[in-house]
């Protein structure tokens, strides 16, 4: 089995609302859950919040902001891999250039808007009902 450690982060702007993106169907077939968070695995050797930044960079364009608080440890068990993904909070800012091969629009969703949302990955949905106030 092999063992994978991915960082995500919820992003959090000044209206109380989170930054979610939605996956490219073409590069994402069969996902479950097509809203979703920035993040990605890290590269083995880099600290976790490196790889954070550098995954929310790359996303998204923005910048890390303010200092994170990890809010969530999920194991993720699947046939051949055991994933085990790291949810943060916090905010960033700058100009939002979306990289579109990884994901193809976002929007800024309320905590019960995500709560409300058919196409919410489900271990997202996991942190937002028994993590996020």
């Amino acid at each position: 089995m092999k063992l994978q450690v991915g960082v995500k982060v919820l992003l959090k702007n000044e209206e109380g609302k989170y930054l979610l993106l939605h996956r490219n169907t073409e590069k994402y077939k069969g996902v479950q859950g097509e809203w979703d968070i920035v993040g990605g695995r890290i590269d083995p050797g880099t600290p976790l919040i490196e790889n954070l930044q550098r995954e929310v960079y790359e996303e998204t364009g923005l910048t890390l902001s303010t200092e994170l608080t990890l809010i969530a440890a999920q194991d993720i068990l699947l046939e051949e891999k055991h994933i085990v993904r790291l949810t943060y909070i916090g905010s960033a800012e700058g100009d939002m250039v979306l990289d579109t091969s990884e994901n193809d629009q976002y929007r800024w969703y309320t905590k019960e808007e995500m709560e409300q949302e058919e196409n919410l990955d489900r271990y997202l949905r996991e942190v937002v009902v028994n993590n996020l106030n």
